[in-house]
């Protein structure tokens, strides 16, 4: 590969980026790859098999926020028809909210997006079948040429980020009790405990579980700014009445207040079960759930079967004001962000198309 110059630098460009190698398809897709380069999983290895594999494509590394900012717009000026990215749900989120800035801005036609499965958690990895990187980043390009179809979405918006979801509360403090092991443990000799699966684990019961005992609810007060709001009862059904904008649609302690359009989180936790009930609402979810009963039914909670109209309670809404009190830790896209005492969030007006291996094969 070669590294770019002048607006590009630090931005590392295959040797072939633009061109067609030879006997290629002139009709096949363009197909760019980005890959945050800081991420778990994204080895000078994973990158030369990429960069080998991509059949007309080209291999985009980032390494910081000004980088993905100027691929952001460099992929829509080159016209790519497919843009994959690598580095978990937080990689994806920021490259999409970049791109449809830029569109938007300069009048560009949005590409479709697609991911690898190269980050920790990568929650849409689970909607869109895409494969383990260890054994599926080229096979997932290959099938992108070959089959794969796509399908519309729409992301949450909020803090002028477009993301599958966010959300307030023990997710967030979960995400910071991670990052807070991997710091420690990555100067010890522990350090390959820290990563993944494991470092999760470790996180969650030395920090997590302790915290999500000691410490009290915050009380949550959720405004409905937007179209009617319907709170779902068991499976789905609708109980109760619209709630129309401007009215409370849910005022008491909780644990977790998240919305999202995907069904997942991560590692295939089914968070979200309702999230795709309607395109023209996102799945407000909020829970009180203490320990006892979410390791009692921790199977239920984790195939988003679980039922407890006293504990968990889910609505399907376009916009909405969520109050914390105190303020509160807040992740967008599996990134945290901090503390908040208030979000305003809303389903995206802008659609994407996603690139969906369980969708129809594309026409030939």
């Amino acid at each position: 590969m070669r590294r770019g110059s002048d607006e590009n630098d630090n931005v590392e460009i295959p040797d072939s980026a633009g061109s067609t190698p030879s006997g290629a398809d002139e009709c096949e897709l363009r197909i760019a790859v980005v890959v945050n380069g800081n991420a778990r999983g994204v080895t000078g290895e994973l990158i030369s098999s990429l960069d080998q594999i991509l059949s007309g494509g080209d291999l985009f590394v980032s390494q910081s926020l000004a980088d993905a900012r100027r691929i952001a717009r460099m992929l829509l000026e080159k016209g790519y028809d497919t843009v994959l990215t690598g580095g978990g749900d937080g990689t994806f989120t920021f490259m999409v909210t970049q791109m449809v800035r830029e569109a938007k801005r300069h009048g560009y036609p949005l590409p479709r997006f697609g991911l690898l499965k190269l980050g920790t958690g990568n929650a849409l990895a689970w909607v869109v079948g895409a494969s383990r990187y260890k054994s599926g980043s080229s096979a997932d390009i290959r099938r992108l040429h070959q089959e794969a179809g796509s399908r519309p979405i729409r992301l949450v918006e909020v803090e002028g980020v477009i993301a599958p979801f966010c959300g307030f509360g023990a997710d967030a403090e979960v995400l910071m009790d991670y990052q807070h092991v991997c710091s420690l443990l990555s100067r010890t000799l522990l350090r390959p405990l820290s990563m993944g699966r494991r470092g999760y684990a470790i996180s969650v019961l030395t920090r997590s579980f302790p915290g999500y005992v000691l410490r009290r609810q915050p009380h949550c007060r959720v405004i409905n700014e937007g179209a009617d709001a319907y709170r779902l009862g068991n499976k789905g059904s609708l109980t109760g009445p619209p709630i129309p904008r401007g009215e409370v649609i849910y005022e008491g302690p909780a644990r977790i207040a998240a919305l999202s359009t995907i069904p997942y989180y991560g590692f295939g936790f089914r968070a979200f079960p309702y999230a795709e009930e309607r395109s023209d609402r996102m799945n407000l979810r909020i829970s009180g759930i203490g320990v006892r009963d979410f390791v009692t039914n921790f199977s239920a909670i984790w195939r988003g079967e679980y039922h407890n109209p006293d504990l968990v309670f889910d609505y399907l809404v376009e916009s909405v004001r969520v109050q914390m009190d105190p303020p509160t830790a807040f992740q967008i896209g599996g990134d945290v962000q901090g503390v908040r005492t208030e979000v305003q969030a809303r389903l995206s007006p802008d659609t994407i198309r996603l690139v969906d291996f369980y969708a129809p094969p594309r026409a030939a």
